[in-house]
C-alpha cells in the first residue's frame, strides 16, 4: 500500500469492474458479440463516464456488437455470484478486488489478463492491479479508486458555529450535540442497504482500534474476539442511540438518503468519494459541501491517515467468453476510458496514468486527492476484502448493531464464533 501511495501522489489510482459474452452472430453481419453486467444504474455517479466510455470504444470497435446492463449494487452482488456459480457469466463484467474476485479466480471463472495487459504497461502500472493479482497473475483491470469521505453540509454547520469540519472527536460530538439542539440531524445512513452502514462503522472501528488492527481482522489474521472492536462498535451504537442517525434511515435506500443530505436535512454523510461527482454536478448544493477524514477516536492505537477504501472497483473477463482475447482487450480499452471520464466526472481518483487535461477537476475531488496523498495505511472495505460466505456474515451483524439488536460484546462474540 506504501506504493500505492507514493503512485497516488502522481495523480493515479485505481479500480472498477466488468465482464462481457462473445459470439458470433449471423443477423449482426458477422460481428463478434460481446455482453457486459456492471451497477452503473441511471442513479449511479459513474453512469456518465460509463456510457461516454463505451460511446468511445465501441467507435473504434465497429466489428464488435457491445451490449452492456446495469444492476442496483446489492442485487448485482447476489446475481454475479449465482452467475459464476452456474458457469453462466457475460464477456465482461464488474467485479470488486481481493476476495470479492478471489473466490472468483479460486473457483476458476476468471480469464487470466497477463498477455493482453503487455499493450498497455505503459499507461498502467502494475503497482495498480496489486489487489485484482493471485498466484502472480492478473485478473482484473482497474478504474478508479476512493476512500470513504465524511462529507458536510456547511450552511448547517455554521448555524451551530463552524466554519470547517470539526478535526477532533471532541469536537466532533459537541458538533453533533448542537445540531441535534438546533433541530438538525447530524447523520443520515441507509438501513436497507448494509454497506452504507459499513462505511460509518468501519470508520469508528478504524479511528479507536488502528488500522493495523481492522486490515488483520479483515484479511483473517486476527480474530474479531477484540474487546477495543468491542468498544468501537459500542460507540457507534451510542451515536444511533443518542439521536446522531435518522430514525427513518433504516427504511430508506443510499439514494434517498444521498438526497436528503443534499435537500439539507442532515448535516454530515459519510459514503464513498465517488459521491464528488454528483455534489459537483449540482450547482445549488457544490458551495456548501466539504470533505474530510472521519476524526482520531483514540489517538494511542489510531491516527489521522489512516482511511477506509482503496483500489477496488473492477472491470474482468469470463473464462467461458467465447472469444475471451478480444473481450480482454476491449476491457482494458474501456477500463481506461470509464478511468479517464470518472475522474474528469469527480467518481475517484485514476488508476490509469492520465493523458488528459485535467483542470477541470471538481475542488472536491482534488480534497480527496490530497486526503489520499497523505495517507498513512488504507483498510479495504470489509465486505470487499473478505470472502464473499464470511461477508455475508459480517454484513447481518452490522445490520444487528444498527438496529440495535447485539452490542459491541455480542457482536465480537457472534463473529468470532462463526468465522473461524
Amino acid at each position: 500500500m506504501k506504493k500505492i501511495l507514493k503512485v497516488l501522489g502522481f495523480g493515479l489510482l485505481v479500480l472498477p469492474l466488468f465482464t462481457a459474452c462473445t459470439k458470433k452472430d449471423a443477423a449482426k453481419g458477422g460481428k463478434t458479440k460481446l455482453e457486459m453486467w456492471c451497477i452503473a444504474t441511471e442513479s449511479d455517479s459513474n453512469r456518465h463516464s460509463y456510457e461516454e466510455a463505451i460511446k468511445t470504444v465501441t467507435a473504434a470497435h465497429p466489428e464488435v456488437d457491445f451490449t452492456w446492463e446495469a444492476f442496483e449494487n446489492q442485487s448485482y452482488k447476489t446475481k454475479i455470484k449465482a452467475a459464476v456459480a452456474a458457469d453462466e457469466m457475460p464477456d465482461i463484467f464488474f467485479t470488486w478486488s481481493c476476495a470479492f474476485i478471489g473466490d472468483f479466480v479460486n473457483a476458476d471463472r476468471v480469464y487470466c489478463l497477463d498477455e493482453e495487459y503487455k499493450a498497455f504497461a505503459n499507461e498502467l502500472d502494475a503497482k495498480m492491479l496489486g489487489n485484482t493479482t493471485f498466484n502472480g497473475k492478473h485478473y482484473g483491470v482497474p478504474l478508479t479508486m476512493n476512500i470513504v469521505g465524511l462529507f458536510a453540509n456547511m450552511d448547517l454547520l455554521k448555524q451551530v458555529g463552524y466554519t470547517e469540519v470539526p478535526g477532533t472527536y471532541d469536537d466532533f460530538i459537541a458538533c453533533c450535540d448542537k445540531l441535534i439542539a438546533k433541530g438538525i440531524i447530524p447523520f443520515g445512513c441507509a438501513g436497507k442497504e448494509t454497506w452504507c452502514v459499513t462505511e460509518y462503522l468501519e470508520s469508528v472501528i478504524e479511528k479507536s482500534c488502528g488500522a493495523k488492527t481492522l486490515d488483520d481482522i479483515f484479511m483473517g489474521r486476527a480474530s474479531w474476539n477484540n474487546k477495543d472492536v468491542a468498544k468501537a462498535v459500542d460507540t457507534f451504537q451510542a451515536m444511533v442511540t443518542n439521536g446522531y442517525f435518522d430514525p427513518n434511515g433504516m427504511a430508506l435506500s443510499n439514494d434517498e438518503v444521498k438526497a436528503n443530505f443534499m435537500a439539507g436535512k442532515y448535516a454530515f454523510y459519510m459514503n464513498g468519494t465517488w459521491n464528488c461527482a454528483d455534489f459537483a454536478n449540482n450547482a445549488e448544493f457544490f458551495p456548501k459541501v466539504k470533505v474530510a477524514e472521519f476524526p482520531v477516536i483514540d489517538s494511542s492505537k489510531a491516527k489521522l491517515g489512516q482511511l477506509i477504501g482503496g483500489p477496488s472497483d473492477t472491470l474482468a473477463v469470463a473464462k467461458s467468453s467465447k472469444n475471451a482475447s478480444l473481450a480482454a482487450k476491449f476491457t482494458f480499452e474501456l477500463g481506461k476510458e470509464i478511468c479517464h471520464y470518472g475522474y474528469l466526472d469527480g467518481c475517484g481518483l485514476p488508476a490509469w496514468t492520465p493523458y488528459y487535461d485535467t483542470s477541470s477537476v471538481n475542488g472536491l475531488t482534488r480534497e480527496v486527492q490530497k486526503i489520499v496523498a497523505g495517507a498513512d495505511q488504507m483498510v479495504l472495505f470489509g465486505d470487499t476484502a473478505m470472502s464473499a460466505d464470511i461477508a455475508q456474515i459480517y454484513l447481518s451483524y452490522v445490520a444487528k448493531v444498527y438496529g440495535k439488536e447485539v452490542n459491541g460484546s455480542e457482536f465480537i462474540a457472534g463473529l468470532s464464533s462463526e468465522i473461524k
